[in-house]
């Protein structure tokens, strides 16, 4: 089993940056694939960015070129660095990893994009 633990979220001005963390119980180098998801309130969980164990990354339109997703296996821990935010990224994001065909999820951390 993976425990995923999220940080780093809070409240951001529009145009602001901020870096969440998602540090892993487990050696992140067998993990097949992690990422991040996020929940705005309403709607459903959707993606943002995933990383796979060889490197390759996948970004959800909405955000390519403005957040990047990289991983530091010595440290276990991925991250999601966001720039450019706007009011609709805000959400709970949601750490997520692929390992063994089961899925495992954080407990989410809030960014919140306002004046």
């Amino acid at each position: 089993q993976v425990q995923l633990v999220e940080s780093g979220g809070g409240l951001v001005q529009p145009g602001g940056s901020l870096r969440l963390s998602c540090a892993a119980s487990d050696t992140i180098v067998r993990i097949n694939r992690m990422g991040w998801y996020r929940q705005a309130p309403g709607k459903q969980r959707e993606l943002v960015a995933t990383c796979t164990s060889g490197g390759s990354t996948n970004y959800a339109d909405s955000v390519k070129g403005r957040f990047t997703i990289s991983r530091d296996n010595a440290k276990n821990t991925v991250y999601l660095q966001m720039n450019s935010l706007k009011a609709e990224d805000t959400a709970v994001y949601y750490c997520n990893a692929l390992y063994l065909g089961y899925v495992y999820w954080g407990q989410g951390t809030p960014v919140t994009v306002s004046l």
